[in-house]
């Protein structure tokens, strides 16, 4: 997965691995490219993976929400299309207008058991959750705390989800934990957001 800051010219790489299918284990590289390298980085991992198919795209996203197992391989949730619905402070705040489930995993027992019965009713059960309904998130600004908190503490770094607040807290613990930072997750908030 590459990650890009707002210009577009700077890329961070996250590795999620695909063959241990009862662990999740996501891996960030430390290194903060520049477009050609990233690019050049990309296009040598596809010519050294070639053999087993290279690098696919699969799609463009502004966040993960999170990671969730049912029986079978994980599931990573994508939001893969937002909408600016006001702006606190200067900060921007978005909805989510399309989300998107990507199945992390590469075994045939895992790819057996994702399309089981039970499977896909805990699949159904968790796309019923509607998430371009009164969900809303911030890049730069902790929706999940109040505008008295925010003005009064200046917090950069780790961002302590707050369980009380917090959606997608568990969904994003796991990732969270792996990588000691909140630069790839989405604190989702549930409720109202209205600004006039």
């Amino acid at each position: 997965m590459v990650g890009r800051d707002k210009s577009g010219t700077l890329c961070r790489i996250l590795k999620i691995d695909r063959l241990d299918p009862s662990e999740l284990t996501v891996l960030e590289d430390s290194t903060t490219y520049p477009e050609i390298e990233c690019y050049d980085l990309l296009r040598r991992i596809h010519e050294g993976n070639r053999s087993t198919g290279g690098l696919k795209f699969v799609t463009a996203c502004y966040g993960i929400i999170g990671f969730v197992k049912f029986l079978g391989p994980h599931y990573m949730l994508l939001i893969t299309k937002r909408r600016k619905i006001g702006a606190i402070c200067g900060h921007t705040i978005y909805a989510i207008s399309k989300t998107q489930m990507i199945t992390i995993g590469n075994s045939p027992v895992q790819s057996n058991m994702a399309y089981s019965k039970n499977e896909k009713r805990y699949k159904k059960l968790l796309c019923s959750v509607d998430l371009t309904k009164g969900f809303f998130f911030s890049y730069s600004y902790n929706v999940m705390h109040s505008l008295q908190r925010n003005l009064c503490k200046n917090e950069t770094g780790l961002l302590n989800y707050e369980t009380m607040f917090v959606w997608n807290e568990f969904l994003t613990r796991g990732i969270r934990n792996n990588l000691k930072n909140t630069l790839w997750t989405v604190a989702l908030v549930y409720g109202f957001f209205k600004q006039v």
